[in-house]
Parts: structure tokens; sequence; C-alpha cells
């Protein structure tokens, strides 16, 4: 699959683009060449899924059965996994349009008028731009409602965190403290609850040989990687309420700042506090940046 790259670089950082898979992250390493985010062959990549990180929009995570209410109004969407969900929005892996691409940062808008197969009942644009800052990396995603009604919304990034490196599993911390418990499918049965101990990362501790696939509540927006010599640090915006940990079976971290909880699009008619589900008005949008910085020895 040969797909079109753009690139972006600094003294510290250098990114690389597939604007027609979704404006995914294909890599992001240190100026020494060393992956900050999973290392990614391009010759292996047939969807976002492969890629390092991409976007979720116009909803985070997945949708129970594929189907919510939304004002008194049933929607049905396709299935996009094997257990019968929706998954990640749709425009991971659509073409997006290059707004600007310079030695600034990289620009990307997606407008789901242009596909007639768009798994959303509403029309709605979607805006991602790239910006290296110094040893750092400034993603900004927003999300505006282009229809003639109201409609649920949220949004997401979801990167892949290299993990091992120089033979040491980092030291993982992030600060929330409340947790979802999870049916067989990693839907939430219902409000958060506070974590249990050994599900608290406000404490650093590596994640070692453990399964992760949990969704965090009430998140101030701060993570970290420690590896001794190097750290990464994430910072989010507040619209970010929400984290999901999840243990990829490649070895890699994903650490994904989410709007809002999983299946928030059942949850919230059904009356569980706290799942963060946003609803905008027509021409309203919805949007916030998320800086990944170096620290040490990269």
């Amino acid at each position: 699959m040969s797909l079109r790259v753009l690139r972006l670089r600094s003294a510290h950082l250098a990114l690389d683009v597939l604007p027609d898979l979704g404006a995914s992250v294909l890599n992001l390493r240190a100026a020494s060449g060393r992956p900050v985010l999973r290392a990614v062959d391009p010759a292996d990549v047939r969807s976002s899924s492969q890629c390092a990180s991409f976007s979720l929009v116009p909803f985070s995570n997945r949708v129970r059965d594929a189907r919510f209410t939304f004002a008194g109004q049933p929607h049905q969407l396709r299935v996009t996994t094997a257990d019968g969900l929706t998954q990640h929005g749709d425009v991971r892996n659509r073409s997006w349009q290059v707004e600007a691409a310079g030695d600034e940062g990289l620009s990307f808008t997606f407008d789901s008028r242009q596909f007639g197969d768009l798994n959303w009942p509403w029309a709605f644009t979607a805006r991602m731009e790239y910006r290296l800052s110094g040893a750092a990396l400034e993603m900004t995603l927003s999300l505006t409602n282009l229809d003639s009604s109201d409609m649920p919304a949220g949004l997401g990034l979801h990167p892949y965190f290299a993990r091992r490196q120089d033979g040491v599993d980092p030291r993982v911390s992030f600060g929330a403290g409340l947790l979802y418990d999870m049916d067989a499918r990693s839907l939430p049965l219902g409000a958060a609850r506070a974590v249990r101990p050994d599900e608290d990362f406000r404490a650093a501790h590596p994640v070692g040989e453990r399964t992760l696939d949990q969704v965090y509540a009430g998140w101030d927006g701060a993570a970290r990687l420690d590896w001794g010599a190097r750290a990464l640090n994430m910072q989010a915006e507040s619209v970010f309420s929400h984290l999901v940990a999840f243990t990829a079976p490649d070895g890699s971290l994903a650490l994904e700042p989410v709007s809002h909880a999983t299946d928030a699009l059942n949850l919230a008619p059904r009356g569980v506090p706290g799942v963060d589900l946003r609803v905008l008005a027509p021409g309203e949008t919805l949007g916030g940046t998320v800086r990944l910085t170096l620290e040490g020895d990269w």
C-alpha cells in the first residue's frame, strides 16, 4: 500500500503524517532516531490501526451494538467490529484535505459531506493540526456540527507509546482516581468508581506484564512515562476528561486522551453521571490540544 507522507522536522523531533489515512501519525521520533511513539514500518500499514497515532471523531471508542438514542430518536450505525460494536468514530481511515504544510506545522480538514457512506447521522467537519515547538509536539483536534439540529459529540487521540527502551520498562503515571467496571466487550457497566490500589497510577510504577484495557475518569490531563535516562510528558486540555489505558499486542502502551467515557452515547441517556457526552448546537465546535514533551537524553 503506497501512502503519501508529509513530514515535519525540528531540532528535537521528526514527525511523519499520512493525510490519506485519517491524517494519522505514521511515526514520531527524536532527532537521534529513537522512537517516541511506537515505531511503524510503512510497509506494514493497512489502516490507521497500524499507525503510531490516530484521531477519534465524532465519538470515542465503542458504541454498544452500534446503536443509541438521542433526543428521543433511535440511531443505528454500521457494525465495525467482530463483536457487534462500532468503534473509534469514522474519520481515521478516510482521506483528509491538506490545509497547510510548512515549517511551522501541518494542518488537515475533514468534511463529512464529501462521503456518502459516512457512519454517522449528522454532518460535521473536523480539523487536525500538528506543531513542533522545541522538544514538544502539539496536536490540536476539533469537531464542528454542520447540521441543522443538535448533535451528540466527542473526540480523542489514540497514540501508542514505545515502551521498553534499552531494556527498561517505564514507570507510568497519570492523575485519575476513577475507573469504570467493564463487561466482556470492554463496555462500562455504569458510573465510574474509585480506583483500587492495583489500578492506581497516580503514583508511578511500571505496567509490567499486566494487561490493560481500562477507561479512567476524572483525569487531570497529565501523564508521564519515565525510563530514568529520559521521560515523556503528556499534557491535555480539560476537554479530555477521560483517559483510556490499553496494552497493545505489539507491546506498546496506548494512553488515549478522550472527551467522554466509552459508550457515553448509551450511558448518558440512562442518566449515568460523569460520562461527559457533549451536545453541539448547529455551528458549535468542540476541540482541544494535547502536548507531548521530551525530557532527558533522547
